[in-house]
């Protein structure tokens, strides 16, 4: 006698996804890089006023490079976007979401107003040679020939940021009306990268005017 094979019921699939510029990202790492060397040779190699500059300016400029490059990210999931920019963090619950636009900026609107995404630039080089692209095989599809099987490979290409604000678009269409989805946006300081900034300024400002 046999035993009753035992199945795995299927897991709900997952809204989440997360987006970030790979670009800024390894131009922040290159900029941390060079500042990291050139203000520790100095800090190591100059005299007190110099050592104390480097200092300041390291508290400056170290925090301004993760803020405005590592540190920017958008997170979606079934019930909220949470968005990322240098200075602040902003939880977003799908049911107060109501519109995503991709123009010159990746903006994401609410009824009190709205909120731009910094981990989604917007190229319009990129946008405009996919859409030279489209209109091309447009054209070919429609003439007929041998560049009409081609154009019946896939869809037409998008520009990155029109992928994903399509994406977002559709979790949004998916989960906005759940109960977990329903809520007030909630904006928080990223005081962390301020701080620091400030007290950099601040000590960059006393040392010169000394």
């Amino acid at each position: 006698m046999t035993s009753p094979e035992h199945s795995t019921p299927p897991q709900k699939q997952s809204a989440e996804r997360s987006y970030r510029s790979p670009a800024a990202m390894a131009g922040g790492v290159l900029l941390l890089v060079l500042a990291l060397w050139l203000g520790g040779d100095a800090v190591l190699r100059g005299d007190a006023h110099t050592k104390l500059t480097a200092l300041f300016a390291l508290l400056l400029l170290v925090p301004l490079v993760v803020g405005f490059t590592l540190r920017p990210m958008v997170r979606a999931d079934e019930e909220r976007l949470l968005v990322r920019n240098p200075f602040r963090t902003i939880t977003l619950p799908w049911g107060a979401v109501e519109e995503l636009r991709a123009s010159f900026s990746a903006e994401v609107f609410t009824s009190g107003g709205k909120y731009q995404m910094w981990a989604v630039p917007v190229s319009l080089r990129q946008r405009k040679k996919a859409n030279r692209r489209a209109e091309r095989g447009a054209r070919a599809s429609a003439g007929g020939g041998f560049g009409a099987g081609a154009t019946d490979a896939g869809p037409a290409p998008r520009a990155t940021a029109d992928q994903t604000m399509d994406e977002l678009r559709g979790i949004k269409e998916r989960v906005a009306a759940g109960e977990g989805a329903q809520g007030e946006p909630v904006v928080r300081w990223a005081y962390e990268i301020i701080a620091p900034c400030v007290a950099g300024a601040v000590g960059l400002a006393v040392l010169l005017a000394l």
